[in-house]
């Protein structure tokens, strides 16, 4: 069994080999630099090392390129040549091409496996994230949650919490009285961001079947971690869905896991690229929620490294539980970047070799300073290290390659059949036809009792006596005014639906549910 990845050459000449330790990978990391540095290929490298060793991956797609690991390297390729020269000038000995155990997913559904999740999963915090809401609006958002779970009203779609809401807004004066002021305008207002999110394509990504974490963490009959690529150039389109969904994912892998303590290599590697999406004006709930995952997580075996430009773009207190690096190239050319720099370089052990926030401004594509946690979790010294090339293609490959491997897949219908079934939206639609039914009923009651009653008086002025009812007709007013208790209430009530209050709570059900469709 391998006990640690072949990163690159560091030292000198580049010839003192840089390993990353599998017994230390669930401490997480760190791929930094420019864009044009490296660090896609880095990524790549890492993601090869951990599936031949056996650990199932997870990465976003941003670019395209990452589906280039379902094919092997060719001996054709431009790149041959270079590769081959690196290899050798690292002392790779071993350095041969192959493919990898790729799965495709794509929360649209065109390039992969169709990817969802119900909202009650996501919940009202990520939710609300999402969404962009205010305090006050996440604050309503979190009544339709609690009100869904109290009525067992199960929120799988859009669709059904749309139309929890409509209900909350149509029931607002009681509800007000127990959960606070519930603000029409803060209803409109979530709606309305639902409607962006739908224009977005989120609809796609909330309902059922959901995703079975099980289905990602699988090893082929190699023993090879399955490599699992989410199509991520068309999300990026839309950033906020793009954040909130993996930090769900890494959500789902915290909360389902169980504990393993520190195992001798990781259950799972989670590689979160362009991280600084999840962080840009994330509120501190939200930012508390990921620092308390990152510090936990690793005991469940799962190792998340996060890619982005600058170190900046984290958190301090996260980015200081992120124990393996990777530094690529970056460029100061305004304060800021120098800041950056300037944070990067202290956050290695210093080797007396070189200075490190010069070797981070100086070096070149495919190298980068890299520190890499060693016995007892201690932090390596940082090294100028030249990166490995990838055993697999460099680059995307066709989308008639991509379907040929979506074609094999034994994931394949799994997913891709959409199922609807009864929840939220369904019942309180059933809810309002069986007012509407009851009204409809109540108020045929009261027109025939109106017709007998019209009827009687009829007789009476016909006959010109104030009493013409013979013994049984006699016998069967006193029947009609003395029902029983049961008939009396069942009455009143078939009254009151009829009345005005009765028809107004019909209309608000009926009304308020279907124009919100």
């Amino acid at each position: 069994m391998a006990t640690d990845l072949f990163v690159g050459g560091g030292g000198p000449d580049y010839g003192e080999k840089q390993h990353l330790v599998l017994g230390y990978a669930n401490r997480h990391g760190l791929i930094a630099g420019a864009t044009g540095t490296g660090k896609t290929v880095t990524l790549q490298i890492l993601a090869e090392g951990f599936s031949n060793a056996g650990v199932p991956v997870f990465m976003a797609d941003v670019k395209g390129d990452l589906s280039g690991m379902a094919k092997a390297g060719s001996e054709a390729s431009k790149l041959h040549g270079p590769f081959t020269e690196r290899a050798a000038k690292i002392g790779f000995e071993d350095y041969a091409y192959q493919d990898f155990p790729v799965c495709f997913w794509d929360l649209f559904g065109g390039q992969g496996h169709p990817v969802r999740t119900t909202v009650a999963e996501m919940g009202p915090l990520l939710l609300a994230r999402l969404l962009e809401l205010s305090e006050a609006q996440e604050g309503i958002l979190n009544i339709a949650f609690r009100l869904a779970d109290e009525e067992g009203m199960p929120l799988l779609d859009l669709e059904d919490l749309r139309s929890m809401l409509v209900w909350l807004g149509e029931n607002r004066t009681e509800l007000s009285l127990r959960y606070g002021n519930i603000s029409v305008a803060s209803i409109g207002a979530i709606q309305r961001r639902l409607l962006v999110l739908e224009n977005q394509g989120g609809t796609a990504f909330f309902g059922e079947p959901a995703l079975d974490l099980n289905d990602m963490m699988r090893v082929d009959g190699a023993g090879r971690g399955q490599v699992n690529v989410l199509a991520a150039d068309a999300l990026m389109g839309a950033p906020r869905l793009y954040a909130t969904f993996l930090l769900w994912l890494l959500s789902e892998l915290f909360e389902e896991l169980p504990e393993v303590g520190d195992p001798e290599k990781p259950k799972f590697v989670f590689f979160f690229d362009e991280a600084h999406l999840l962080f840009d004006d994330a509120p501190k709930a939200l930012v508390d929620k990921v620092e308390q995952v990152a510090r936990l997580i690793r005991s469940k075996g799962v190792g998340v490294y996060f890619v982005t430009q600058s170190p900046d773009d984290i958190p301090e207190d996260i980015l200081g539980q992120l124990g393996n690096r990777v530094q690529h190239a970056l460029r100061a050319f305004t304060a800021r970047d120098q800041k950056a720099l300037r944070l990067a370089a202290e956050t290695y052990r210093e080797n007396p070799a070189f200075d490190i926030e010069t070797a981070i401004r100086e070096v070149g594509v495919g190298e980068a300073v890299t520190s890499f946690l060693q016995k007892k979790g201690v932090p390596g010294m940082a090294e100028r290290t030249l990166i490995r090339p990838p055993s697999s293609q460099l680059g995307p490959i066709t989308p008639a390659e991509r379907g040929g491997v979506m074609g094999a897949s034994d994931l394949r219908g799994k997913y891709e059949t959409r199922v609807d079934r009864r929840s939220a939206h369904e019942m309180l639609r059933e809810r309002a036809e069986a007012a509407a039914t009851a009204a409809e009923a109540a108020e045929r009651e009261e027109e025939e009792m109106a017709a007998q009653e019209r009827e009687y008086r009829s007789a009476r002025r016909y006959t010109g006596t104030r009493v013409t009812r013979s013994t049984s007709g006699a016998s069967t007013r006193r029947d009609r005014e003395s029902p029983s208790f049961g008939e009396a209430m069942g009455k009143m009530v078939m009254k009151e639906l009829t009345g005005t209050t009765g028809r107004r709570i019909v209309r608000g059900v009926l009304g308020g549910l279907f124009k919100a469709r």
